[in-house]
């Protein structure tokens, strides 16, 4: 059987997609709820078409305010914000018990109620040789998580020959959507939109795809797909492997070796594969030693890249191989 070559679509303005449980401009009113009082005013107070598209909010000891929207960052009005404001920041993210995300924070970063992810910045304490925690705050990144749903519908049909998911690998620089697909092609898959319906398992190391909140995903994966969060991705994929026989193991974002070995050692017993890593094109692939693995083992079949072009996202589709 022959297939087309990589083709590329778009989504933005060219294509209408659906919001579920939240509009846009919701999910980013959610998400300020975390920030203190006059930095979510801030937020708030701007109009209703920006909180629409705002991807981040970024915070800098010594700097207004930022706002990313379309990938580019711009300042807010107000004064620059302190460091007691970073501080107030994970207060709030954590319900003021600091202790229960600790082992986030140690990583950089705290995931909150909606999947909307808290990076930060600051001097790291080490014992021995590894980071411990995080003193004196510096910075701190606000991405706001959204529910799209028809996102994977321009690349759907293209990953599922024969009506069914074949092993995929989403390829693209930070902030362009990865997650985003990852998520609509799990709802799609396990509610058997275009294609088979098959038990999804998802390895969501920082409650970032399905945000479970009292063990009910707060943004939509579908009905048959199985969540472990909160460990890291290697074992979480093992454990989800081992007991919940899925048809479709799923991970979101590739950064150790540990996950790589995971992933091979998964495709050994007949599940398929969907993941996601950062990067721009194939060359980098080939040229990085940790993804490299991935392409001589012959993993995916499929590699959809994403980038941004005029405003809107263009994802192109490539066969790896057959």
């Amino acid at each position: 059987m022959s297939y087309p070559p990589a083709c590329p679509h778009r989504i933005g303005q060219r294509l209408v997609i659906e919001m579920t449980q939240m509009t846009a401009a919701q999910s980013c009113e959610q998400a300020v709820q975390a920030l203190p009082l006059r930095l979510r005013e801030t937020a708030l107070s701007l109009p209703a078409s920006d909180r629409e598209r705002v991807e981040e909010f970024r915070l800098r000891v010594g700097w207004p305010m930022a706002a990313v929207l379309d990938g580019t960052e711009r300042p807010l009005p107000g004064p620059p914000v302190r460091v007691e404001e970073l501080n107030q920041l994970v207060e709030i993210a954590s319900h003021a018990s600091l202790h229960t995300v600790l082992d986030q924070v140690r990583r950089g970063y705290l995931t909150i109620e909606g999947g909307h992810r808290i990076g930060l910045c600051g001097t790291a304490v080490l014992r021995e040789g590894e980071i411990h925690a995080l003193r004196d705050l510096s910075s701190a990144n606000l991405r706001i998580a959204r529910q799209v749903r028809g996102a994977a519908a321009p690349v759907l049909d293209r990953l599922c020959p024969k009506g069914r998911l074949a092993d995929t690998l989403i390829l693209a620089p930070p902030g362009l959507g990865k997650t985003t697909l990852l998520r609509d092609l799990l709802r799609a898959v396990s509610e058997g939109e275009h294609c088979v319906p098959l038990r999804v398992a998802l390895a969501d190391e920082r409650g970032e795809v399905a945000a479970l909140h009292g063990g009910q995903p707060q943004l939509e994966v579908g009905r048959r797909t199985d969540v472990v969060e909160g460990c890291p991705k290697a074992q979480g994929l093992m454990l989800l492997l081992r007991a919940m026989n899925p048809q479709i193991l799923a991970v979101d974002e590739i950064t150790a070796p540990e996950d790589v070995a995971a992933l091979i050692a998964a495709a050994g017993c007949g599940v398929t594969l969907l993941a996601t890593a950062h990067g721009e094109g194939r060359a980098g692939l080939e040229r990085r030693p940790l993804y490299r693995p991935l392409l001589e083992e012959g993993l995916f079949r499929f590699l959809v890249q994403i980038r941004r072009e005029n405003g809107a996202r263009l994802y192109t589709v490539e066969e790896l191989r057959k």
